[in-house]
């Protein structure tokens, strides 16, 4: 059966292009499962269970392929990735406003590489309950979390981001139009920033 949402008025952006210190010296989105795969690779299978549209955020000098993305991804240059995660961001938005194929698009889904827990369940919620007017996240045990929509009213706003805030500074500005939808799912606050925290594949495979 097919999970995936039933109309293409949604974008997911998947947000891969910082240098994850965190995690040592080796790239973390090259971490491999026992299966072989990477952990973006696994993020964006997840991803696109959902969202029939899916763009993957990488840093100008990125190859796509050591990092187990399949040739047809569809990639984003983010120049201003050292920046942070809110540079990284505006350089997103600047090119899905300016991607023709996405005019009638309504909503963008903002996933982080480094968070493949999140249920398939949770992604098809907020999606039903989004639209262009809104900004739509998760909460689990009374705390917010990934992914966080973003309706097209937003996007400009999005493109002028700078730093490592992120979304943040929007979802303040705007919260009398913030939903915030309970989940049954710790997945949405499950990332993976240590090279220990990949032990967690051990139970969610």
């Amino acid at each position: 059966m097919n999970s995936r949402a039933d109309t293409d008025r949604t974008v997911a952006l998947i947000m891969a292009a910082g240098r994850s210190r965190r995690f040592g010296d080796a790239d973390k989105r090259l971490a491999t499962l026992p299966d072989g795969r990477t952990l973006l690779a696994v993020t964006l299978e997840c991803v696109a269970e959902v969202f029939s549209q899916v763009r993957v955020v990488l840093r100008e000098d990125d190859d796509p392929r050591p990092l187990g993305l399949p040739v047809e991804t569809l990639v984003i240059r983010a120049p201003h990735a050292d920046a942070g995660l809110g540079a990284s961001l505006a350089d997103a938005f600047v090119a899905l406003e300016g991607d023709p194929s996405l005019t009638e698009c309504e909503v963008a889904a903002v996933l982080l590489a480094d968070m493949p827990f999140i249920q398939v369940a949770t992604m098809q919620i907020l999606e039903r309950e989004s639209d262009a007017s809104w900004i739509v996240r998760p909460r689990h045990a009374e705390r917010p979390g990934h992914p966080v929509l973003f309706g097209r009213d937003f996007w400009p706003e999005l493109t002028t981001l700078d730093g490592d805030e992120g979304g943040r500074a929007v979802i303040r500005r705007h919260t009398a139009r913030c939903q915030e939808i309970d989940v049954d799912d710790a997945g949405i606050h499950a990332d993976i920033d240590y090279v220990e925290d990949m032990a967690r594949f051990e139970c969610h495979p």
